[in-house]
């Protein structure tokens, strides 16, 4: 082998799996990989085809071991190896070991920043590689292992927490996103997840940089990470196109593909550990001609030497594995210094109380009735928050108690729902939520509790798009409803209240969902719901104001059954009556109600019957 060789990367990747293929089936075996030979100790010049092995054997003893001999050079794709045999056994690095991590590395952090503690809520601990972008949604997404967001017991949508449970156990307190998306195989051990709840800050810590572009390792690069455990480490790649064995619990052995990284000897760690257990999902970056970090990821960390010290890592190819899930880099704002940026993503996912200026609008409390309906989620919540929305399911009812959400009248976007395609929330248990075998071969549609044009703002309006068709946030309705200039009034209100009033900073927050009642629709095993309610909240002039609706549509029955269009009425009403008819306590929303409560001698609630837009604000 020359070195002209190592230009046709295709060419010697396919050669280095053609011998994989045939050699690490033996047990002895543990990964193979282009590097240059050692003897007596040292790294001479020639380049060979590295095996490493549990145990390196004299050839008399090969026999008493079952393992194969390796010859003194190899042919594979056209190119022909010197081989070299070491001695070196590789174990995944999921979890923590007695080497504590900092502090600020197993704490939980806001901004989310990568090298910190990150896991499964089923897994114990692994380390937040970095941040990417997921152009097929523009969302920020985090990257690590496959072992550590998704593991042995893990499936898609599993919340991810920070730090992980082997750092803080408390699951439901950490919640950081929920699994995207994973690999394991030879094009790497990877996953995404989504962030949530938490504000998030590309910057790696301890290194200052964001990942902006990707590179390929070349033999002698010097790289460095930051990981979990063993903080920031330098190192120089020692191997390139290698192929590692790892057994992985419940899927057994695995070959992963990617490159091999041991100590630099201008920046010997103190202990000689260059990673160790906590550390696996860390970014391996480039160095620059100054020795710092680039902005340049080469690969993601996901196994080390098992000796000790472990003087070697192995990493995923970073152009494997951004290719495989469909993520690139996050593009730096122009003409803005990285001391001055904000958040990549710069708010909680979720309904944020202090969303109004100058006053704070809680979540609605539910009466204990109603609370011992609420559904739990995966995580224990009965609380889920998505992008700029949250919400509470029931468990008798199977559809939302309420879905809370903040409008930002000056950040809207118009983005299409084409690909949008409805779908349970895997956060949920499937019994605990009604899908399309409700709305099937009917006139019933599938309408959005939270309006999907209320959420679009934002720079994380294309992930709200995308939330918004969690069926978590659906109610049936009859396609009149759904679609007629009538209904039109219903999801109208937030804009007229936009336009005919001085809205304070064009900040609106929405609390809606259905009315259950003992007499709604039997259908499909489901009570249709026959009533709707809206309760919105702004600040005119500083001051907190509220209104209250509520849409009645009597004559379900009949319209499932025939093509008749029969009227249903819009009302507002006082925030205490709405309280009284769904169980919640809606806290200073009552106080802010510009609705007035019905004279004692009328004996009923106070409505105002809704015919016009312009009568919306007026009230």
């Amino acid at each position: 082998m020359r070195k002209r060789d190592l230009k046709d990367r295709q060419r010697l990747q396919a050669a280095v799996r053609q011998v994989a293929d045939q050699y690490l089936p033996d047990p002895n075996i543990t990964s193979v990989g282009v590097g240059y030979k050692v003897e007596g100790g040292e790294r001479t010049d020639t380049l060979a085809l590295q095996f490493t092995v549990g145990v390196k054997l004299a050839p008399e003893g090969l026999e008493a071991v079952a393992t194969r001999p390796i010859p003194a050079s190899i042919t594979a794709n056209g190119v022909t190896f010197a081989t070299d045999v070491v001695e070196r056994t590789f174990e995944q690095h999921p979890a923590a070991v007695a080497l504590e991590a900092k502090a600020e590395r197993k704490a939980r952090v806001d901004p989310l920043v990568p090298g910190v503690s990150v896991a499964n809520a089923r897994v114990s601990a692994g380390t937040l590689g970095c941040l990417v972008s997921e152009p097929a949604t523009g969302a920020v997404r985090i990257l690590s292992n496959w072992h550590v967001l998704h593991g042995d017991a893990g499936r898609i949508g599993d919340p991810i927490v920070q730090p992980g449970p082997y750092d803080d156990n408390r699951i439901a307190a950490n919640g950081c996103g929920t699994l995207i998306r994973s690999f394991l195989g030879l094009a790497g051990d990877c996953a995404i997840a989504s962030v949530e709840h938490r504000r998030a800050d590309e910057r790696i810590l301890g290194l200052g940089v964001a990942v902006r572009r990707i590179g390929e390792p070349e033999l002698g690069d010097v790289v460095v990470k930051s990981g979990r455990t063993t903080d920031v480490t330098y190192g120089t790649v020692t191997r390139i196109h290698t192929i590692t064995k790892l057994v992985y619990g419940a899927r057994g052995e695995q070959r992963i593909g990617g490159f091999e990284i041991g100590v630099d000897p201008d920046h010997e760690p103190p202990n000689g550990e260059i990673s160790m257990g906590g550390d696996s999902g860390s970014a391996w970056m480039a160095v620059d001609d100054a020795g710092a970090a680039s902005e340049m990821l080469l690969g993601l960390h996901f196994a080390g030497e098992t000796v000790e010290p472990a003087e070697y890592a192995v990493a995923c190819y970073a152009s494997a594995v951004f290719e495989k899930l469909e993520i690139a880099p996050i593009a730096a704002p122009e003409g803005v210094a990285d001391a001055e940026r904000r958040p990549v993503v710069d708010a909680a996912a979720g309904y944020d109380p202090a969303f109004l200026p100058g006053h704070a609008v809680p979540l609605p409390k539910p009466t204990a009735t109603v609370k011992r309906d609420y559904a739990p989620t995966t995580s224990g919540s009965v609380v889920r928050d998505y992008t700029h929305f949250s919400l509470a399911m029931s468990k008798k009812r199977r559809f939302c108690r309420w879905v809370a959400w903040n409008i930002d009248g000056a950040r809207m976007q118009q983005l299409s729902r084409k690909d949008q395609k409805f779908v349970l929330d895997p956060q949920y248990d499937a019994k605990h939520q009604v899908g399309d075998e409700l709305y099937a071969g009917n006139r019933l549609d599938r309408g959005h509790i939270a309006r999907r044009a209320d959420l679009l703002w934002g720079d994380r309006a294309a992930q709200a798009n995308s939330d918004s068709f969690f069926f978590t946030n659906i109610t049936p309705q009859l396609d009149d409803f759904n679609q007629s200039s009538k209904q039109g009034l219903w999801g109208e209100l937030e804009n007229a209240i936009f336009e005919d009033v001085d809205v304070d900073d064009l900040r609106v927050n929405v609390i809606g969902g259905p009315i259950f009642k003992p007499d709604d629709l039997p259908y499909r095993d489901v009570l249709v719901p026959r009533s709707f309610w809206k309760l919105i909240a702004y600040v005119e002039d500083g001051t907190l104001k509220a209104k209250a609706f509520q849409l009645t549509q009597d004559d379900l029955e009949a319209k499932l059954e025939s093509l008749g269009l029969e009227p249903f009425n819009l009302y507002q009403v006082t925030v205490a009556d709405l309280a009284r008819l769904t169980g919640l306590d809606f806290g200073p929303l009552r106080q802010a109600d510009t609705m007035p409560p019905a004279p004692e001698d009328v004996g009923g609630p106070a409505v105002r019957r809704i015919d016009a837009r312009s009568q919306v604000a007026a009230g």
